[in-house]
């Protein structure tokens, strides 16, 4: 029976890859073949955080560094409430614009909300969770991270 609940977690697992999404969802998806299109999704991610009133917002390039987007962004919401709700709109008005279906995790609490729309990942995050976690200095580089001490 064990076997069974290990079979049944590794196909859960494996529905969470874009080869299994129904293609709608697959194609919205960005996928860093074009650094215009990247660019493009990053400027409405960054307007719409500033019309939602998230704070601190730090802009990471990845675009040579990881395979895993070109940017990843990384913000800050007053309360849960508000983290909750600048996640909504963000992926509503990706979906609006470039019909990006999101991923997202983690909104149901609102301490640390991550949507990953393809080619830029973002962290959003209640100031207390951020500050705790501190993973912007993951990714700074070194002297950066030095002046920042």
């Amino acid at each position: 029976m064990a076997k069974d609940g290990a079979h049944q977690e590794d196909n859960d697992l494996s529905l969470n890859t874009t080869a299994d999404m129904p293609a709608p969802a697959r194609s919205g998806i960005m996928t860093g073949t074009n650094p215009a299109a990247s660019d493009a999704l990053l400027a409405v991610i960054l307007a719409s955080l500033d019309d939602d009133k998230a704070e601190d917002v730090v802009t990471i390039p990845l675009r040579g560094r990881s395979e895993m987007g070109d940017f990843m962004v990384i913000a800050t919401g007053r309360s849960s409430r508000q983290v909750g709700a600048i996640a909504e709109k963000l992926t509503e008005r990706l979906k609006e614009a470039f019909g990006t279906n999101c991923k997202i995790e983690g909104k149901e609490t609102g301490d640390w909300v991550l949507i990953d729309s393809g080619d830029v990942i973002v962290h959003l995050f209640r100031p207390e969770v951020r500050e705790f976690y501190q993973l912007e200095k993951l990714w700074m580089p070194a002297e950066a991270v030095a002046k920042a001490r």
